[in-house]
């Protein structure tokens, strides 16, 4: 008897955690065919991560679903830091992201719920999640991915032209394509809690505790003192554990925090950690599989939610609109940077909260104390405030757009970068395609040369808004948001079709050659 055909797709999806289902929403919206499996028997039922960052709803928003995400969550408008019982003051972080995004604050949400509205919306676009069903079989040469899936009806083989590891931190994906996940796993302990009826803490924003030994990170995540509880613990002679009642006597007499029950304790070990690449021939890593990380600064699950669209947006360009198979090198070249500057970073916030040598507790118990509550009160207050909301939501993220400017090492104020928010402008971007803006008062038959040289949709704004664009100039603006060039009128039509053209985006019919 013959073997059953091999079930065909486009891109088979290892791992249905937030990374591997919005990669697969943002592919079939893109009328990519996908395939999604992941060993667990559905959705996580565990609060896990949680916090949304501005520049993951943008995309969310990009994608259709931004509304069914602020329905639930809960809104922290403000950060509260402070030391051990004594808090500094608040920093009102939703006012200053207000002239950012309209998506100012750090929205809460738990894990179990953001695959919930992932894993309806994918049911939607008539993509079905093999639960139950792991990749024991992974393959690939030039013309493709051969893996064996296997679930509760037995084995199973896929052929698939792409396959995506979002398969969390052990990813198989990874380790069967032999890619390195080079870095370090902390001594400290982290438990994580979803706490009831919580004490000794505001309720309505995101607490940051430091102490002499101990760090304690606190969201809000409903009524009735419902707060998500993040601390570290060092483990000391032969202990190898915390229990949920050491972590509880431990934030009362630090932090003077108590609560009446917990819905989920959790604890875990601190890793810092990037895959040696992101790409390896036909197959991908995303998320978790791709880099962890510190949670200090709820970056993780938002890091790996932009990669999935990244990716995502690559590879439909690559099966539906005859990019060359070299452009998805780019996704390696613009998020793995990401993930190591992200990594790095936390790697060293969570290095000085944590560090027990003696400089360091000093400056923690004596000399933050001092400063701090001073640079709260006045940070609101500077003209650049702004820009913090920029990096903690992860608007401020930077790609190089050529290789001039990789070379040159000059990043730009607006190209490489999301395209700034005007109030007005992000509407247009849910076309998911690529766009010219231009802002203010400009010469009619600029518009028209750009519109026929490039054959895209170019749209015009009024203002600039509190912004880094300048009024008159031209922007060319890719499916993703980011901003791939910027010219004034006269030569905007010759620069772009240079900029296209190193993106790999293929000429159209109708488009004239720039004289």
């Amino acid at each position: 008897m013959n073997a059953p055909p091999a079930r065909s797709t486009d891109v088979l999806v290892a791992g249905a955690g937030p990374t591997g289902l919005l990669l697969a929403v943002a592919l079939a919206s893109l009328g990519v065919d996908v395939l999604v499996v992941d060993r667990k028997l559905g959705p996580t039922r565990e609060s896990r991560a949680l916090g949304i960052q501005a520049r993951t709803l943008e995309i969310l928003d990009q994608l259709g679903i931004v509304d069914e995400f602020l329905s639930l969550a809960t809104t922290a408008s403000a950060v509260s830091p402070g030391f051990e019982r004594r808090s500094f003051g608040t920093v009102p972080i939703g006012r200053l992201g207000a002239v950012v995004s309209p998506f100012p604050g750090i929205h809460v949400l738990e894990q179990s719920r953001t695959e919930r509205i992932l894993t309806d919306r994918l049911t939607a676009l008539g993509v079905t999640v093999l639960w139950g069903h792991s990749i024991t079989g992974l393959d690939h040469s030039r013309s493709g991915i051969d893996a064996v899936v296997e679930g509760p009806g037995g084995r199973e083989a896929v052929h698939a032209a792409y396959c995506v590891g979002a398969d969390g931190a052990s990813s198989f994906v990874r380790k069967r394509t032999g890619i390195p996940f080079e870095g370090i796993t902390n001594e400290h302990i982290f438990y994580v809690a979803d706490a009831h009826g919580v004490s000794g803490l505001p309720a309505d924003r995101i607490n940051v505790r430091l102490g002499t030994e101990d760090f304690l990170v606190t969201f809000p995540m409903g009524p009735g003192g419902h707060v998500r509880v993040l601390g570290t613990i060092r483990l000391t002679g032969s202990q190898e554990a915390v229990t949920e009642p050491e972590a509880r006597a431990r934030l009362a007499a630090v932090f003077g925090v108590e609560y009446d029950s917990t819905s989920w304790f959790s604890t875990y070990r601190i890793s810092h950690r990037v895959a040696a690449t992101f790409r390896e021939g036909r197959v991908f890593l995303a998320g978790d599989a791709g880099h962890v990380h510190s949670p200090v600064g709820a970056q993780g699950m938002n890091t790996g939610l932009q990669d999935a669209h990244n990716l995502a947006l690559k590879l439909a360009n690559v099966l539906r609109h005859d990019y060359p198979p070299a452009t998805l090198n780019q996704y390696d070249a613009e998020r793995r940077p990401v993930a190591l500057r992200l990594t790095s970073t936390t790697d060293r916030a969570f290095g000085a909260v944590t560090s027990s040598a003696r400089r360091a507790v000093f400056i923690r118990r004596r000399l933050l104390p001092l400063v701090l509550p001073v640079a709260v009160r006045l940070l609101p207050r500077l003209p650049g405030a702004p820009r913090l909301f920029e990096y903690v939501s992860q608007v401020r993220i930077h790609y190089w757009m050529s290789e001039e400017a990789r070379r040159t090492g000059r990043r730009g104020s607006v190209v490489g970068r999301r395209l700034p928010w005007t109030g007005t402008n992000f509407d247009v971007l849910r076309s998911l395609e690529w766009q010219v803006h231009v802002y203010g008062p400009v010469a009619a038959r600029d518009a028209i040369r750009v519109r026929s040289f490039v054959s895209l949709p170019v749209h015009q704004f009024e203002s600039t808004g509190n912004t880094r664009l300048v009024p008159g100039w031209f922007y060319l603006i890719r499916p993703d948001g980011f901003v791939a060039a910027e010219a004034a009128g006269g030569a905007a039509a010759r620069k772009f079709r240079r900029a296209l053209d190193a993106a790999g985006v293929p000429r159209r019919p109708t488009e004239r050659v720039p004289g």
